[in-house]
Order: structure tokens, then C-alpha cells, then sequence
């Protein structure tokens, strides 16, 4: 997930760049948070961090101090849920390379199925965030299950809870996930199987590349 985002993206996209700013929030945390066992190597760190402007040093700049804009309602429950989705697939495909396979994710319409729409708004993308989570190079979302899925599908079944507001908001839903063999080459650049042959990079990866020839 991480790799992909920073290594894949445009220099200044805001997926390569949210994903820096949580890498920078963590560091600062951890950082704040051993500084009273290991002053000397907090203190380092800080220093060397190459976006502070300050130099007042680690002990006088306060404690943590996370910002309330972390925390989005249902964002934790749509990332759990999520996890719990990726858990089945992988298990369905052990000792294999996901990036092979397309995840097929069917949820029936719901609070879950929203809470999946958040990660991912389309109904088949290799770029959303529920496809990096899922680590595979291609997820479809959709809320019956397709109507030309082999009767020898391999079909795992999960159910997930969500818990919203403290308990007043209580769902049980139910999921279906299918790992299906993708037919396309690998890309040379993002290693994902979402290109047309093994010696052209993917739709994405071309639009970053020619993205990247404009701004120069």
C-alpha cells in the first residue's frame, strides 16, 4: 500500500502525499511518546525530521497533540470491514501472489455496503483505496452476485459487525468475496496485472509518466 502510493503516484498527487502526511503524523507520535525513556534518541530524531521549521527540540514543543480531524465517523469500521474481506481473500488464495487475482467483493445494500463505497466509488478499480487494501490489482464491488460466476466459483463467505456511535448504531452484514485469475500482463512499473502486454506500462502508470514529461 505504502509503496504503491509513493513510489507509483505523481510526485504531488494527494494519494502520495496524504499517505506522507500519515507516515509524518506516526513519526511524530512515536517519537513523543518514547522521548521521556530515550531523551537522547528522541531529540535525534526530531532534529533530523527534514519538514520541522522550529528547533525548540522535542521537549518543548508539548506532548501528542493529534488533531480531532483524524477521527471521521465510520472510518475505522470501513477499514476493519475491509481487512476482514482482504483476511478471506488471501485465505482463499494461500501461498499465491495476489496481485494475480481481481477481487470480487458482493454485499447486499446496506451500512456496510456504504461504508465500502467510501473506499471505493467505482464500481471496479486497480487504484481505489479498498483495492490497496485488498492488495490485489484489481477489486469490483457490486451487491448481487454476477450472473455469469462459474458454478465452480470459489465463493468465501464472511459476516462483520459494525458498531457506530458508541453501540446506538448495531449491523450485522453479511459478505461473499471471489478471487478471480486476471488475464492481463504485469506492469513493469507498479508490478500490478492491469497492463496489456508485459513490456507497456498500465493505463495508470502511463498517465503518471505523462504527467511527470509535462511538468518538466
Amino acid at each position: 500500500l505504502l509503496c504503491c502510493r509513493l513510489y507509483c503516484e505523481e510526485a504531488k498527487d494527494p494519494k502520495r502525499r496524504s499517505c506522507q502526511t500519515v507516515l509524518a503524523e506516526a513519526l511524530d507520535v512515536v517519537v513523543r511518546s518514547f522521548a521521556p525513556i530515550l531523551p537522547h534518541l528522541a531529540e535525534e530524531v526530531f532534529q533530523y525530521i527534514p519538514y520541522k521549521k522550529d528547533s525548540e527540540g522535542v521537549f518543548r514543543t508539548g506532548w501528542i497533540n493529534a488533531s480531532s480531524a483524524w477521527k471521521k465517523p465510520g472510518i475505522e469500521e470501513a477499514i476493519e470491514g475491509a481487512c476482514a474481506m482482504r483476511d478471506s481473500f488471501l485465505g482463499s488464495i494461500s501461498g499465491k501472489n495476489s496481485l494475480e487475482y481481481e477481487v470480487i467483493i458482493i454485499i447486499e445494500p446496506g451500512l456496510l455496503f456504504e461504508l465500502m463505497e467510501a473506499l471505493q466509488a467505482e464500481e471496479t478499480s486497480s487504484v481505489s483505496q479498498l483495492n490497496e487494501i485488498m492488495m490485489a490489482s484489481q477489486t469490483t464491488l457490486l451487491s448481487e452476485l454476477p450472473k455469469e460466476t462459474p458454478s465452480d466459483a470459489n465463493i468465501i463467505k464472511g459476516t462483520f459487525l459494525i458498531n457506530l456511535e458508541g453501540g446506538d448504531i448495531c449491523e450485522q452484514s453479511s459478505y461473499k468475496v471471489i478471487a478471480q485469475p486476471l488475464a492481463k500482463a504485469k506492469c513493469p512499473r507498479c508490478r500490478r496485472y492491469t497492463a496489456a502486454s508485459s513490456s507497456t506500462p498500465c493505463p495508470r502508470c502511463l498517465q503518471v509518466l505523462a504527467a511527470g514529461k509535462g511538468s518538466t
